[in-house]
Protein backbone atom coordinates (compact mmCIF):
# COMPACT_ATOMS: atom_id res chain seq x y z
CA UNK A 1 0.00 0.00 0.00
CA UNK A 2 2.81 2.42 0.85
CA UNK A 3 4.28 2.05 -2.64
CA UNK A 4 0.89 3.03 -4.14
CA UNK A 5 0.86 6.19 -2.08
CA UNK A 6 4.43 6.91 -3.16
CA UNK A 7 3.48 6.34 -6.82
CA UNK A 8 0.59 8.80 -6.65
CA UNK A 9 2.31 11.41 -4.48
CA UNK A 10 2.55 13.93 -7.33
CA UNK A 11 -0.98 13.42 -8.58
CA UNK A 12 -3.08 16.58 -8.25
CA UNK A 13 -6.81 16.39 -8.12
CA UNK A 14 -9.28 19.08 -9.12
CA UNK A 15 -11.10 20.92 -6.38
CA UNK A 16 -14.31 19.33 -5.23
CA UNK A 17 -17.43 21.25 -6.19
CA UNK A 18 -18.72 23.53 -3.43
CA UNK A 19 -21.99 22.47 -1.84
CA UNK A 20 -24.65 25.03 -1.11
CA UNK A 21 -25.35 23.75 2.37
CA UNK A 22 -25.03 24.94 5.97
CA UNK A 23 -23.76 23.75 9.34
CA UNK A 24 -20.80 21.98 10.93
CA UNK A 25 -20.19 18.39 11.77
CA UNK A 26 -20.41 17.51 15.45
CA UNK A 27 -16.67 17.57 16.16
CA UNK A 28 -16.18 21.14 15.00
CA UNK A 29 -14.54 19.98 11.78
CA UNK A 30 -15.92 21.26 8.49
CA UNK A 31 -17.98 18.45 7.00
CA UNK A 32 -18.17 17.44 3.37
CA UNK A 33 -21.79 16.47 3.02
CA UNK A 34 -25.02 15.66 4.83
CA UNK A 35 -24.85 14.86 8.54
CA UNK A 36 -27.46 13.63 10.98
CA UNK A 37 -28.95 16.62 12.82
CA UNK A 38 -31.03 16.93 15.98
CA UNK A 39 -33.99 14.57 16.37
CA UNK A 40 -32.77 12.51 13.41
CA UNK A 41 -33.26 15.35 10.92
CA UNK A 42 -30.87 15.62 8.02
CA UNK A 43 -28.63 18.65 8.47
CA UNK A 44 -26.01 19.86 6.04
CA UNK A 45 -22.92 21.96 6.31
CA UNK A 46 -20.97 24.46 4.29
CA UNK A 47 -17.46 23.86 3.04
CA UNK A 48 -15.14 26.68 4.13
CA UNK A 49 -14.71 29.58 1.71
CA UNK A 50 -11.28 30.40 0.32
CA UNK A 51 -9.56 33.62 1.40
CA UNK A 52 -10.28 35.23 -1.99
CA UNK A 53 -13.98 34.39 -1.67
CA UNK A 54 -14.16 36.01 1.78
CA UNK A 55 -12.40 39.10 0.39
CA UNK A 56 -15.07 39.41 -2.32
CA UNK A 57 -17.93 38.93 0.16
CA UNK A 58 -16.74 41.29 2.92
CA UNK A 59 -15.53 44.88 3.15
CA UNK A 60 -11.78 45.21 3.84
CA UNK A 61 -12.57 46.16 7.46
CA UNK A 62 -14.92 43.19 7.96
CA UNK A 63 -12.33 40.85 6.43
CA UNK A 64 -9.60 42.19 8.73
CA UNK A 65 -11.69 41.69 11.87
CA UNK A 66 -13.43 38.39 11.07
CA UNK A 67 -10.89 36.48 8.98
CA UNK A 68 -7.58 37.93 10.25
CA UNK A 69 -8.62 38.23 13.93
CA UNK A 70 -8.36 42.00 13.96
CA UNK A 71 -9.94 44.47 16.35
CA UNK A 72 -11.76 47.65 15.42
CA UNK A 73 -10.71 50.81 17.28
CA UNK A 74 -12.62 51.37 20.55
CA UNK A 75 -15.71 53.62 20.40
CA UNK A 76 -15.78 53.39 16.57
CA UNK A 77 -18.28 50.57 16.02
CA UNK A 78 -21.67 51.23 14.46
CA UNK A 79 -23.49 49.08 17.06
CA UNK A 80 -21.80 50.43 20.20
CA UNK A 81 -24.71 52.73 21.07
CA UNK A 82 -27.49 50.85 19.27
CA UNK A 83 -30.46 50.46 21.64
CA UNK A 84 -32.95 49.04 19.12
CA UNK A 85 -34.58 45.67 19.91
CA UNK A 86 -33.45 42.83 17.68
CA UNK A 87 -30.81 40.22 16.97
CA UNK A 88 -27.13 40.53 16.11
CA UNK A 89 -26.05 38.07 13.41
CA UNK A 90 -22.65 37.04 12.04
CA UNK A 91 -21.70 39.37 9.18
CA UNK A 92 -20.08 36.44 7.35
CA UNK A 93 -22.74 33.70 7.48
CA UNK A 94 -25.84 35.35 9.04
CA UNK A 95 -26.00 33.02 12.07
CA UNK A 96 -27.86 34.58 15.04
CA UNK A 97 -25.33 35.31 17.78
CA UNK A 98 -26.51 37.84 20.38
CA UNK A 99 -29.88 39.29 21.40
CA UNK A 100 -30.28 43.01 22.10
CA UNK A 101 -31.91 41.94 25.40
CA UNK A 102 -28.47 40.85 26.67
CA UNK A 103 -26.60 43.93 25.39
CA UNK A 104 -25.34 46.46 27.93
CA UNK A 105 -23.00 49.44 28.15
CA UNK A 106 -19.70 48.26 29.60
CA UNK A 107 -17.82 51.50 28.93
CA UNK A 108 -15.05 49.59 27.14
CA UNK A 109 -15.70 50.93 23.63
CA UNK A 110 -17.14 47.78 22.06
CA UNK A 111 -20.66 46.33 22.04
CA UNK A 112 -20.96 44.12 25.12
CA UNK A 113 -23.33 41.25 25.86
CA UNK A 114 -23.87 39.25 29.06
CA UNK A 115 -24.53 35.99 27.17
CA UNK A 116 -24.86 34.54 23.68
CA UNK A 117 -28.26 33.90 22.09
CA UNK A 118 -29.39 30.35 22.92
CA UNK A 119 -27.60 30.15 26.28
CA UNK A 120 -29.48 28.13 28.90
CA UNK A 121 -27.95 28.69 32.33
CA UNK A 122 -24.28 27.93 31.73
CA UNK A 123 -25.00 25.68 28.72
CA UNK A 124 -23.82 27.26 25.45
CA UNK A 125 -24.29 24.15 23.30
CA UNK A 126 -27.25 25.72 21.46
CA UNK A 127 -25.57 29.06 20.78
CA UNK A 128 -23.93 30.26 17.58
CA UNK A 129 -20.53 30.77 19.21
CA UNK A 130 -17.45 28.83 20.24
CA UNK A 131 -14.76 29.78 22.75
CA UNK A 132 -11.07 29.35 21.98
CA UNK A 133 -7.85 30.03 23.85
CA UNK A 134 -6.06 33.11 22.47
CA UNK A 135 -2.43 33.71 23.48
CA UNK A 136 -1.63 36.12 20.63
CA UNK A 137 -0.77 39.07 22.91
CA UNK A 138 1.38 37.06 25.31
CA UNK A 139 -1.34 36.39 27.87
CA UNK A 140 -4.25 33.98 27.88
CA UNK A 141 -7.62 35.35 26.76
CA UNK A 142 -10.77 33.65 25.50
CA UNK A 143 -11.57 34.33 21.87
CA UNK A 144 -15.18 34.14 20.66
CA UNK A 145 -15.77 32.80 17.13
CA UNK A 146 -18.86 32.01 15.08
CA UNK A 147 -19.70 28.31 15.35
CA UNK A 148 -20.96 28.24 11.74
CA UNK A 149 -18.09 29.89 9.82
CA UNK A 150 -15.36 30.43 12.46
CA UNK A 151 -15.36 34.20 12.05
CA UNK A 152 -13.48 36.02 14.80
CA UNK A 153 -16.06 38.01 16.77
CA UNK A 154 -14.14 39.30 19.79
CA UNK A 155 -13.35 38.04 23.30
CA UNK A 156 -15.17 37.14 26.50
CA UNK A 157 -14.00 38.33 29.92
CA UNK A 158 -15.06 37.37 33.48
CA UNK A 159 -15.98 40.92 34.54
CA UNK A 160 -19.57 41.23 33.31
CA UNK A 161 -22.88 41.71 35.09
CA UNK A 162 -25.44 39.18 36.22
CA UNK A 163 -25.20 35.69 37.60
CA UNK A 164 -22.61 34.41 35.10
CA UNK A 165 -20.39 37.52 35.29
CA UNK A 166 -19.40 37.42 31.63
CA UNK A 167 -18.67 40.28 29.24
CA UNK A 168 -18.73 39.33 25.58
CA UNK A 169 -16.74 42.16 24.00
CA UNK A 170 -17.68 41.96 20.30
CA UNK A 171 -16.51 43.92 17.25
CA UNK A 172 -19.32 45.75 15.41
CA UNK A 173 -17.56 44.85 12.14
CA UNK A 174 -18.30 41.18 12.86
CA UNK A 175 -22.02 41.79 13.31
CA UNK A 176 -25.13 42.49 11.25
CA UNK A 177 -28.12 43.81 13.20
CA UNK A 178 -31.67 42.76 12.36
CA UNK A 179 -34.42 44.76 14.11
CA UNK A 180 -37.21 42.87 15.82
CA UNK A 181 -40.37 42.76 13.72
CA UNK A 182 -43.43 43.96 15.64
Amino acid sequence: MAWLLWLFRGLTLGAAPRRAVRGRAGGGEPCTGPVLGEAGSLATCELPLAKSEWQKKLTPEQFYVTREKGTEPPFSGIYLNNKEAGMYHCVCCDSPLFSSEKKYCSGTGWPSFSEAHGTSGSDESHTGILRRLDTSLGSARTEVVCKQCEAHLGHVFPDGPGPNGQRFCINSMALKFKPRKH
